[in-house]
């Protein structure tokens, strides 16, 4: 009997917990209660003191606090710019963690420990206020209100011992009060050469962390350490005085200023290689200063020719002599597909006397690495003439214009001169059918084209083209196009427009350099960037 009534007596226990659980459930969903009222709406000035001090922590902070401005506008840019910049800061969060990772994981036994998915989400942050301060250093304070309740999708990835395992961050929100710090202030863009971000208080962090798949904050206790834990290990990297220091530009090589102009005459070459299938070569040289972030300089394209004269002329600003060094670069050009290196090979600056003209022969290298065995073959060489004059501080206001454009090479017709087109990149361009975009350019009958990018909506292509003329083209424009091609043969649709311009050249040719980025006609969101110089004759 005994055993009788135990059974019982756990089926009867079993059964009235089932039945006590349906009802509870029942009576929560489909009863509501009765003693529930709707809110009562008031005048702000009608409320007591206590609800006004629950109400404080929502008031803005440029109402609370007169010395804070209110910032409606850099809301509305953020929104606007919130695609490209959730892209560029987690290149930089990437940037900034993959080293720690590296010297952290050896510690705890870890193969690796990456981000499998980094995108900061379709909300941006909202500023409530903003405060500058003014010092007599060079640099720029703001301090920032900011709240962001946003949608991201980061997951990370990590690997040990054959397995791995995936931790994904939702939900987050965070609230906070940083300092930025913009210095030093330099004359090189963006004018400031790092940006120091620091913490004025403790952040309130909260987000859904899920492990497996699974929630793991609903695991009692985890949700309250985790929180804990992030405030206090973000509070001691980056609450002031500490601080994220994130480097734009080198402080020394931005406050440097200009100190000399470099001339460089391109001779002649002997001896290149055959690069054709005819036995021949297409050759022209590359110039670049190291430390210099404008375009390459061109000579012009020798057809069918392996012992090539130039003579042409060139100028660059010089801002550390000690330092900088002429890179040159020979090039076989190709019609159709990327121009085949023919050599190359580096001059540096101090081995130049100044004020003293020095022809050099070099020799072309395979790389610029002493301890290149491919350099030992014969690559032909060529001769140049280069000439190092320093200038005073007047001069260098003069010359260190990054705006600055030379005179047309030698053998440009008399008042005539060189029409320069540097197409840099676009943005946003997209295809119906496919996105492998190159660009057309068209200008009195003569068609030049870059090469083609495959699957980019935002290509980059930094190709030069061209154009001898006999008078400045002031009446005359250039069709630029963006076009698609498929890399299939065969298909429906091989080719499509992604976006035109038509650009007068009267600006160019009267203030002789225009960089600017156009929004492609008869595309939704595509620009372009081409920049248009005009190298006028000496004569």
């Amino acid at each position: 009997m005994g055993i009788v009534s135990t059974v019982l007596g756990f089926f009867g226990f079993g059964f009235g917990t089932f039945l006590g659980l349906l009802i509870g459930y029942y009576l929560f969903i489909y009863t509501q209660p009765s003693d529930v009222k709707d809110p009562e709406i008031r005048p702000l000035v009608e409320q007591d003191t206590e609800t006004l001090e629950r109400m404080l922590a929502e008031i803005p902070l440029w109402v609370k606090s007169p010395d804070y401005d209110r910032v409606d506008w850099l809301n509305r840019f953020i929104e606007n710019m919130w695609p490209y910049l959730d892209k560029a800061i987690c290149k930089t969060v990437r940037e900034i963690v993959k080293p720690i990772i590296a010297e952290q994981i050896p510690k705890y036994k870890i193969d690796s420990v990456e981000f499998e998915v980094l995108t900061l989400g379709s909300l941006p942050p909202v500023f409530q206020g903003m405060k500058v301060y003014t010092t007599d250093e060079k640099e720029l304070i703001m301090e920032l209100l900011m709240k962001w309740a946003g949608n991201p999708n980061i997951t990370v990835a990590a690997k040990a011992f054959g397995l791995k395992a995936t931790v994904q961050v939702v939900d987050l929100q965070v609230f906070a009060a940083p300092r930025i710090t913009l210095k030093p202030l330099v004359p090189t863009f963006p004018c400031f050469a790092k940006i120091y971000v620091s913490l004025m208080e403790k952040p309130h962090v909260d987000f859904g962390l899920k492990l497996f798949g699974a929630d793991a904050m609903s695991i009692p206790g985890l949700y309250t350490f985790v929180q804990d834990l992030i405030k206090d290990q973000v509070a001691n990297m980056y609450l002031w005085p500490k601080a994220l220091e994130v480097q734009i530009l080198d402080p020394a090589k931005a406050m440097r200023k200009p100190v000399g102009i470099l001339h460089v005459k391109v001779l002649r070459a002997m001896k290149l290689e055959k690069k054709d299938i005819i036995g021949s070569s297409d050759p022209y040289v590359k110039m670049k200063l190291t430390d210099d972030k404008l375009p390459s300089k061109k000579t012009s394209v020798k057809h069918k020719n392996l012992n090539p004269e130039w003579n042409e002329e060139f100028s660059f600003v010089v801002k550390d002599p000690e330092s900088q060094d002429l890179e040159i670069r020979v090039y076989d050009w190709e019609k159709v597909g990327n121009h085949d290196k023919m050599g190359v090979n580096v001059v540096s600056l101090k081995e130049l006397t100044p004020d003293e003209p020095k022809v050099m022969t070099l020799d072309l290298l395979k790389s610029v690495d002493p301890n290149d065995a491919r350099n030992e073959k014969s690559r032909g060489q060529i001769v140049m003439e280069m000439h190092y004059k320093p200038f005073d501080e007047e001069m260098a206001n003069k010359f260190g214009d990054p705006n600055m454009v030379e005179k047309a090479p030698e053998g440009a017709p008399p008042g005539g001169g060189l029409l320069v087109i540097i197409v840099h990149e676009a943005q946003d361009v997209e295809g119906k059918y496919h996105t492998n975009p190159f660009v057309r350019v068209l200008f009195k009958g003569e068609e030049r084209k870059t090469k083609r990018i495959k699957k980019n909506r935002d290509p980059r292509w930094e190709e030069e083209f061209q154009f001898m003329l006999e008078e400045p083209p002031t009446n005359d424009k250039v069709h630029v196009e963006v076009i698609s091609s498929s890399s299939r043969m065969g298909l429906l649709h091989p080719k499509e427009t992604l976006g035109h311009l038509m650009i007068n050249l009267s600006d160019v040719v009267n203030n002789k350099r225009i960089n600017e980025k156009y929004h492609l006609i008869d595309s939704k969101n595509g620009r372009l960037q081409v920049e248009m110089q005009w190298r006028a004759s000496s004569s």
